[in-house]
């Protein structure tokens, strides 16, 4: 009597095919888009199950190629990532560390980098990526005109927005731009100061928005007087100018500048007018860029988590993409306040 072997995916046999999807999904006993989740890190998938998963991944020794996974899937493991046409802390920090966590999920980026901020701008650079099949679209937002355009598209895979809002909608994700700006202004407020002016960011810009109305909700919540806002384009060129114009400052006198740049040329300009930080006037910037600690004085700042920020924007690309229907708002993330020389408690009389 004659018997024959039953060879498994798993065989050393060198003849034996190699595993694929299906195979880990039938040792491990569930649906290959499981499988594709454990692989693609969603955070969905139980505990227990994300085990079996990966241990039938072992036994089969199962190593799945860009190129056989884009079969499976239909995807082409590339996402689409657009950004602002500028040099700005902010969104260049966001595309880096969303570029990190895109290659931790073995995806590429195609970034593309605008100067047309504007809607057809924008829209016409979404058209070509979509022509490249693109996974998935992430758009970082420096204008609010734009934010309600792409919130009414309807483009057929998953986008995400990185905008601070008030809208809610489950593809906006942001850093609580809203509440780092309170937190800058009862630091102020804390220390006794009661003319506390505000220098912003572009008019059109969704974080100085947030920050503008950060900003005046604290000074009325403390029945402070709410001062006109001079807008700048965040550089520290647009802080120095403006800082030359603020000739309602005077010493115990206060500014939340809305980012660092623009704390750095105020501070140069009130040097210039013969005031000095932070003996006469007390100054917060926003975004803690890494020269805020070098200043002269080394600036408080609100500081923000990018590397957070990167990671939750591809955790809700592999949501949509894998369990659309889960998709949710995301709470913003939080800010924290980095005190440093650029403030002082006002003495008074």
């Amino acid at each position: 009597m004659t018997t024959s072997d039953t060879k498994s995916p798993g065989s050393d046999d060198k003849s034996a095919r190699a595993a694929n999807i299906f195979d880990v999904a039938r040792l491990a006993g569930v649906s290959h888009q499981t499988v594709s989740r454990v692989l693609n890190n969603v955070p969905s998938v139980r505990p227990a199950t994300r085990e079996r998963v990966e241990q039938a991944i072992a036994q089969l020794r199962y190593s799945p190629s860009p190129a056989a996974r884009a079969l499976v899937t239909k995807r082409s493991r590339t996402i689409g990532l657009i950004t602002p046409g500028t040099y700005e802390y902010g969104p260049t920090s966001t595309a880096v560390n969303f570029n990190v966590a895109a290659r931790a999920a073995r995806f590429s980026v195609d970034t593309v980098s605008s100067l047309d901020s504007d809607p057809p701008g924008v829209r016409s650079i979404i058209e070509s990526l979509l022509r490249q099949r693109v996974d998935a679209i992430v758009l970082v937002v420096t204008d609010i005109q734009v934010l309600d355009i792409v919130l009414g598209l309807d483009l057929g895979i998953p986008i995400v927005i990185v905008a601070a809002s008030t809208r809610r909608n489950s593809s906006v994700i942001s850093i609580d731009q809203y509440r780092g700006a309170r937190t800058a202004v009862r630091h102020l407020v804390e220390l006794g100061h009661d003319r506390i002016f505000h220098l912003g960011g572009p008019q059109l810009a969704p974080d100085s928005i947030e920050r503008v109305r950060g900003w005046r909700d604290e000074m009325i919540a403390n029945r402070l007087v709410v001062h006109d806002v001079l807008h700048g384009d965040w550089s520290a060129r647009s802080g120095y100018e403006l800082g030359m114009r603020m000739t309602d400052i005077e010493p115990g006198s206060a500014v939340f500048a809305a980012n660092d740049y623009l704390a750095l040329g105020l501070i140069s300009a009130l040097h210039e007018r013969g005031l000095r930080v932070p003996e006469d006037v007390s100054v917060v910037g926003f975004d803690d860029v890494p020269e805020a600690g070098y200043l002269m004085p080394p600036l408080t700042t609100i500081r923000q988590d990018f590397a957070s920020l990167g990671a939750l924007i591809m955790q809700k690309v592999l949501i949509a993409m894998e369990e659309p229907d889960n998709v949710s708002e995301s709470t913003p993330l939080p800010t924290s306040l980095v005190v440093r020389d650029s403030t002082r408690r006002v003495e008074r009389s």
